[in-house]
């Protein structure tokens, strides 16, 4: 069951435009620690720019840590992380075995994490990786917006939960690396962030929830929560999702909340980066046809995985709702319980969709996709063999 705690900052950041600032300030008044866990790091002027950060709080007697994914950082060059970490900064590498020729479950388990904690008061999480937005697949110059995305910061009684997450899967990826954690120091600044976080009085009415998806105790938190949330939604599901392949579940849930009336949007890539994003398109006649709305981002490309239900309820995070992701991947979303702030995302979500969405009809899918149509139920065919290779054919 999702825990929801009240007592907490919230900001919606938009784009690496807003998110990277905020980092970087909040990585500039750092005392004691930061963790930075994300899947992809660029050497590029954004990945330079949160380095040389990074560096500099280290010389201020800083603890800094960064957990990278193996696959995600796989072109991260060696001489970057080097300098890193002749300046004083911890870097680590989740699952460094990359190799293209298994199909092994453990080799597909990815950390897929955009969260930074900064001495146990100021969180961030979302779907914003370490890379410049302008670093999109077959940008000509000039010709492309940036990426879509979103993060939040977060201050308040939802660090606890950070702070202990961040310093678990530090400590466990320490322990396969044989690495020795000082742990006195990690329950030291836990329990003064728990004592600190008593005095707060403000925004009492702001719920938030971490929830957190990995191959152990969580396996379905994630998905769980959403289809919770769909199943209570009364009039409007708003869902901004990059690569959108749910399961057998989750498109159940969607249709029978279209039934009871309940107006549901989603917000899909219209660029595809890969073969397998096709399987997407493999839903939309059942959805058309039961009145659900969809509409393709093609201004740029989208990178979004954020949803808004009913005004009041919403998530931002890692998470896509996809079998990498529902299935594989360690991932991190926040719930948030407010009408403010969801009603700030919604109305952003909605801004894309006016300003550079394409809305699919029924009757233009129905008649003038069939190219479309085939592709799509061959990657879905693709997409259902890898899942009976890992074990989830099921879920589809």
């Amino acid at each position: 069951m999702t825990h929801f705690v009240r007592g907490n900052q919230l900001k919606l950041l938009r784009n690496g435009a807003e998110y990277f600032p905020a980092l970087e300030a909040a990585i500039e008044s750092a005392e004691h620690e930061i963790y930075l866990q994300t899947y992809i790091y660029q050497a590029d002027i954004i990945g330079i720019l949160i380095g040389n950060k990074l560096k500099q709080a280290v010389l201020r007697g800083v603890t800094v840590k960064v957990l990278l994914d193996g696959f995600g950082c796989k072109d991260l060059p060696q001489s970057f992380t080097k300098e890193l970490t002749m300046a004083g900064v911890q870097v680590m590498f989740y699952r460094p075995q990359i190799s293209p020729w298994t199909l092994q479950k453990r080799r597909l388990r990815r950390l897929h994490y955009k969260v930074a904690v900064i001495d146990g008061k100021v969180g961030f999480i979302g779907g914003i990786n370490i890379i410049d937005d302008f670093d999109v697949p077959n940008r000509m110059p000039n010709n492309v917006p940036p990426r879509i995305d979103y993060a939040v910061r977060i201050e308040g009684n939802l660090l606890p939960e950070m702070v202990w997450a961040v310093h678990k899967l530090w400590r466990h990826i320490s322990w396969a690396h044989l690495r020795m954690l000082n742990a006195g120091y990690a329950a030291t600044v836990w329990h003064n962030h728990l004592q600190d976080n008593k005095l707060l009085t403000t925004n009492q009415e702001t719920k938030a929830a971490l929830v957190l998806r990995d191959n152990m105790l969580h396996r379905r938190d994630i998905e769980e929560a959403y289809l919770t949330a769909i199943m209570q939604a009364k009039s409007e599901i708003i869902i901004a999702n990059a690569y959108f392949v749910p399961g057998r579940r989750f498109r159940q849930a969607l249709l029978e909340a279209a039934k009871r009336g309940v107006k549901v949007k989603l917000l899909l890539q219209g660029r595809m980066e890969y073969f397998l994003m096709f399987a997407t398109h493999a839903f939309y006649k059942d959805f058309l046809k039961n009145g659900i709305e969809i509409y393709e981002y093609r201004k740029s490309f989208m990178h979004s995985k954020v949803a808004v239900i009913d005004s009041h309820w919403a998530t931002v995070g890692s998470s896509n709702i996809d079998p990498f992701s529902l299935f594989l991947a360690r991932e991190a979303n926040v719930l948030v319980k407010d009408s403010p702030f969801a009603t700030e995302l919604r109305l952003d979500i909605l801004a894309a969709i006016q300003i550079g969405a394409y809305q699919i009809s029924p009757q233009e899918w129905a008649q003038g996709n069939i190219v479309k149509q085939f592709a799509s139920w061959l990657a879905y065919g693709l997409v259902r063999c890898f899942l009976g290779l890992i074990g989830h054919a099921n879920e589809q």
